[in-house]
């Protein structure tokens, strides 16, 4: 094993939380070290951005970068979220919002999202350290230090001032320090793809909305539709477990997920008639037990960003923007430390970048219950609670401005309330 190497900022992981953290370190001149397991471009679901997103990448100096790349990529024009149930249709425009801030952004490939994020953090001066793995952690002295592995067999040990995991599904820090906490989420399955859409001038269709279809036959099971500029899609049907087995499905990694997927959609007429034309040319992955949380998501020295510290589900796309949430609030924080101020990490960090979270956590939690899905398909919704919820949808889940911010729970409750009795 080597000298040990030092750099200022340690980051796991290179994607959106992990590239934005960088090129925000970097605008205050650290050296940072970004240690990434994969090489990119590499598959990632989570397509679908919220508006929210815009201010955290345009503050990291990132959003340009999206913006040379729309074309070339295919990242398709987004503005609102569209919702569908048998005869059943509603859509909310995030530019009727309630909240200060951009209302449009993109749907995205994540393979090519997540690189040009990369890219550009590596312009911005980041090394970044691709196909290298974290094989231990040690937090114990004032600068924590890695174990990481080459792809070519060799170790080395890395020490830096501060350390941050972005590295999302893979959670080192949680799995290396005992840091996870079972979620109270029920355990979910994910089966998605991607798609040839072909759907073509369909007036009931709007390419610049993510689609989110409720199952006909179980309210509790949902399908995402989230179309990208070039005629593709990625498609995707979420639910507990129970429901696919009533599909037969066992479970096993032999299992063919992908006729699956078409039997689940073939028990939807209203969502089969939309994907009418659709080729199913991409193989069909799964992913199960995907909700997370951990005891705490900063200490003295470490910090835990986006899906590595928690992820609550992927109904309503807020994965990518608590990912970015949290490298904006964190970096002038560690800043802060290496200057050598003293940093209440649970006061500054964690409450607050956890309220938001359980602002969504809400919405989520009632759109399982069924709550939010009469709010979503009620005709009856005053222009004030449409505004206060394209805010929510649009991911400015921390404006305590929104009246729906506080006690988010029992007003989306009351509100669903209203809604059931006037439909």
């Amino acid at each position: 094993m080597s000298t040990m190497q030092k750099t200022d900022i340690l980051i796991i992981g290179a994607g959106p939380s992990g590239s934005s953290a960088a090129a925000l370190l970097k605008q205050k001149g650290y050296d940072v070290t970004i240690i990434e397991k994969q090489h990119f471009p590499r598959f990632s679901i989570g397509e679908s951005l919220l508006p929210q997103c815009m201010v955290f990448l345009e503050e990291a100096g990132l959003l340009d970068t999206v913006r040379d790349h729309v074309e070339e990529c295919g990242f398709q024009f987004k503005n609102g979220a569209a919702f569908l149930k048998g005869k059943k249709r509603s859509f909310y425009d995030f530019t009727k919002k309630f909240s200060e801030g951009p209302g449009t952004t993109w749907q995205v490939r994540r393979a090519s999202f997540d690189h040009i994020l990369a890219q550009q953090a590596e312009k911005m001066g980041s090394d970044i350290r691709f196909g290298h793995e974290v094989l231990a952690v040690n937090v114990e002295p004032e600068q924590p230090i890695l174990t990481v592995k080459t792809e070519q067999g060799e170790t080395y040990q890395i020490q830096a001032k501060f350390l941050l995991d972005a590295s999302g599904f893979g959670r080192i820090l949680p799995k290396h320090l005992d840091l996870e906490s079972p979620s109270d989420f029920p355990v979910r399955r994910a089966v998605f793809t991607h798609i040839e859409d072909g759907i073509l001038d369909d007036p009931e269709f709007d390419r610049e909305k993510i689609l989110i279809t409720v199952h006909e036959k179980d309210p509790r099971a949902w399908y995402w539709l989230i179309p990208f500029a070039d005629g593709r899609a990625s498609f995707g049907v979420v639910a507990e477990e129970d429901f696919f087995e009533k599909y037969g499905f066992d479970g096993s990694s032999d299992y063919d997920v992908a006729a699956l997927q078409r039997r689940i959609l073939a028990d939807d007429e209203a969502l089969s008639h939309v994907l009418r034309n659709a080729k199913f040319d991409t193989p069909v992955r799964t992913l199960v037990g995907y909700s997370a949380n951990v005891k705490h998501l900063a200490q003295r020295n470490y910090a835990l960003l986006g899906n590595a510290g928690e992820f609550l589900d992927p109904v309503f796309s807020s994965g990518v923007t608590i990912a970015l949430k949290s490298s904006s609030m964190v970096v002038p924080l560690v800043d802060q430390y290496i200057k050598g101020e003293n940093i209440d990490w649970m006061e500054q960090y964690e409450k607050p970048l956890r309220a938001g979270i359980q602002v969504f956590r809400a919405y989520v939690e009632a759109w399982y219950t069924g709550e939010f899905q009469n709010v979503v398909f009620s005709n009856h919704q005053e222009n004030n609670v449409r505004s206060m919820i394209a805010s929510l949808l649009a991911g400015y889940a921390w404006d305590q401005t929104n009246p729906i911010y506080k006690n988010a729970k029992k007003r989306l409750s009351t509100i669903a309330e209203y809604c059931r009795e006037d439909q």
